[in-house]
C-alpha cells in the first residue's frame, strides 16, 4: 500500500466519522426540539387550567299559578336542568351548593346542587326541583305590571367551587359562577327567554 493510498483510507475513515457526528447531533437537536413542543404543547394545552361553565338550560313549567287581582302573586314549579361543562383535560370535582332564584333581587326559591364531578372534557347535568314563590316578595315589587303584560322575570345566581386535577397530580381551585335572566311567559307557561353571563 502506496503513502497516498493510505492517505486516502485514512482521509475517508475521517470523512466516515465527521458524517456519524452530524447524524448523531441531527438526531439530538430533533430529539431536543421534539420535547421542547411536547413541552410548549402541555404547558399551553393541558395544563391551562379554566373555570367550568355552570348554567341552567331551558326547561318545561309543570305547574304555574298567578293571581293578578288585589295581591299579584305567582307559585311555579319545574325541574330545571342544571349544566356544568367542563373543558379542562381533567375533572372538576366541586362541593355542595346552592342555585338561587330571585325576582327583583328578592329570593323567591332556591335548589340544592349535591356534591359531585364533572369529567374531563365533557358536561355535568343534574335536574333540581324547583318550586318558587312570591309569598316573601316586598308589596312595592313590580309584580303586577309584570304579571299583567304576561312575563315573570325572574334571575338564577349560584357559585361552584372546586378543584380540577390532571394528570392525578396538577390540582388548581376553580370558581364558577352562574348569572342567568329567563323571561316566563305565563299564558304558554313556557321559558320565553334565558340569557346567561
Amino acid at each position: 500500500m502506496t503513502k497516498t493510498d493510505h492517505e486516502s483510507l485514512h482521509y475517508m475513515d475521517e470523512e466516515a466519522k465527521r458524517k456519524k457526528r452530524m447524524k448523531w447531533t441531527i438526531g439530538i437537536i430533533a430529539f431536543v426540539i421534539l420535547q421542547v413542543v411536547q413541552a410548549l404543547f402541555f404547558v399551553l394545552v393541558i395544563m391551562k387550567f379554566k373555570s367550568p361553565k355552570f348554567r341552567v338550560g331551558e326547561f318545561d313549567i309543570q305547574t304555574l299559578n298567578v293571581g293578578i287581582q288585589a295581591s299579584p302573586s305567582f307559585n311555579m314549579s319545574f325541574v330545571a336542568p342544571i349544566r356544568v361543562k367542563n373543558t379542562n383535560w381533567g375533572p372538576f370535582k366541586y362541593d355542595a351548593s346552592t342555585v338561587s332564584f330571585t325576582y327583583g333581587g328578592a329570593q323567591v326559591g332556591q335548589a340544592i346542587i349535591p356534591k359531585s364531578k364533572a369529567n374531563f372534557k365533557s358536561t355535568k347535568k343534574i335536574d333540581l326541583d324547583v318550586t318558587l314563590s312570591s309569598t316573601n316578595l316586598p308589596s312595592t315589587s313590580n309584580l303586577g305590571n309584570e304579571l299583567s303584560s304576561g312575563i315573570i322575570t325572574l334571575n338564577s345566581q349560584g357559585e361552584l367551587k372546586g378543584k380540577v386535577t390532571v394528570m392525578f397530580m396538577f390540582k388548581k381551585t376553580k370558581i364558577s359562577q352562574m348569572n342567568c335572566t329567563l323571561a316566563i311567559n305565563t299564558a304558554t307557561k313556557a321559558v320565553q327567554s334565558l340569557t346567561c353571563k
